[in-house]
């Protein structure tokens, strides 16, 4: 069948919503509430794992499963009485834990267009880590900002980073910082970047990825004193970086959907501030051509004219229109022929049946707000 349940566009949108409610009930104090989300939210990944195993991103959701079940346990044992912040060597093995042993399989090439998101990122990271001795008068880019809606490529262009050097890459997001404790969540912050210090003593480049980093460093109306020093904290760690002694091959990717809720103090951290806009024309149709490789083309289906009429569209509603569209295919093996013989082509019907009941999952409203939230703060 084609329904919603078999999407992966839709799961990861579900995994992410039970994250962010997680990570909000954890700074409200509701630890069963933040428990349970941790957890539905891990489970979500875990189905996305097994139903999607060749999916590029499943060693970054891995990490983000073993970040939220960690988080879960401690609120349990909170909850209890029972939990003592890590301390020693435990931290530093909880700090060990956050970096990626498994590195993702996307690459840039499996990126259709983002070109300006591409270049930014090689000029800030691949060039000066390949050939410091270019870049001793000068110096380099040490924050690059990903901002833009959901869905359009993100995590996959961080995650292609990892593939494009040969370096650590150290992935951070609310659940592995968040802490009750006082000093707990700011200690955590400069242990974090004391690591990367120390693994780029070896010579190897170092990647601290942040997603979602306005759920962590985000300015909010009800916060408290420990959430402005962690902010602070993380402000300290980024100055530290762009000292002008500083040689060492550092790096801070954050992404996020809501940029407008980062303070101006965060924001000049980060050099590069990158938009990963909706496709245009050229990338929906590299999209397509993507996710249609491997799949069987009736005559009939033209991907340039599909492109044109998916114009609002995201990256991952396009792949899910695509998959959709598959589907339907095996439905008639099975309710056709009984579950016996190979697929048809894909025609270009079935993409217009999937297309009655497929909108885009970005508002046209929002991505005004984008474009002008671009222009003001815009840093490629």
């Amino acid at each position: 069948m084609c329904g919603v349940s078999n999407s992966l566009n839709y799961l990861e949108r579900i995994a992410r919503h039970y994250a962010l409610q997680a990570v909000m009930h954890d700074r409200e104090g509701n630890i069963g509430e933040a428990i349970k989300y941790y957890r539905e939210s891990a489970t979500i990944l875990k189905k996305i794992i097994k139903l999607y195993p060749d999916n590029g991103l499943t060693p970054v959701y891995k990490e983000w499963i073993k970040h939220y079940e960690i988080r879960a346990r401690e609120l349990e044992k909170l909850r209890s009485g029972l939990f003592v912040p890590a301390h020693g060597k435990q931290e530093d093995e909880d700090i060990d834990s956050l970096i990626m042993t498994e590195k993702p399989k996307v690459t840039f090439n499996d990126i259709a267009d983002l070109e300006d998101a591409k270049r930014a990122i090689r000029e800030a990271i691949v060039y000066p880590t390949r050939r410091p001795d270019l870049f001793k008068v000068v110096g380099w880019p040490r924050g690059i900002l990903l901002f833009g809606p959901p869905g359009c490529g993100k995590t996959l262009l961080a995650a292609a980073v990892a593939n494009e050097i040969d370096g650590y890459f150290i992935q951070v997001d609310a659940a592995n910082v968040m802490s009750k404790w006082l000093g707990e969540a700011e200690r955590r912050v400069a242990k974090i970047f004391k690591k990367a210090r120390d693994l780029s003593r070896t010579g190897k480049p170092v990647i601290i990825f942040i997603d979602e980093v306005d759920s962590l460093f985000g300015v909010f109306s009800s916060e408290v004193g420990g959430e402005v020093r962690v902010r602070n904290q993380f402000l300290k760690e980024m100055d530290g970086l762009q000292d002008k002694e500083n040689d060492s091959f550092i790096y801070v990717i954050a992404a996020t959907n809501k940029p407008w809720k980062l303070d101006t103090a965060f924001i000049r951290r980060f050099q590069k501030r990158i938009y990963v806009p909706l496709p245009d024309m050229r990338a929906r149709l590299q999209i397509l051509e993507l996710y249609t490789r491997k799949i069987k083309l009736a005559d009939d289906v033209n991907l340039n004219e599909l492109a044109k009429m998916l114009e609002g569209y995201t990256g991952s509603d396009i792949r899910d229109i695509v998959v959709a569209a598959y589907i339907r295919t095996v439905d008639d093996v099975f309710n056709k022929y009984k579950g016996e013989g190979d697929v048809r082509p894909v025609c270009w019907n079935d993409f217009m049946e999937v297309l009655k009941s497929r909108k885009p999952s970005v508002n046209s409203d929002v991505v005004k707000v984008y474009r002008s939230w671009y222009s003001k703060f815009q840093a490629l």
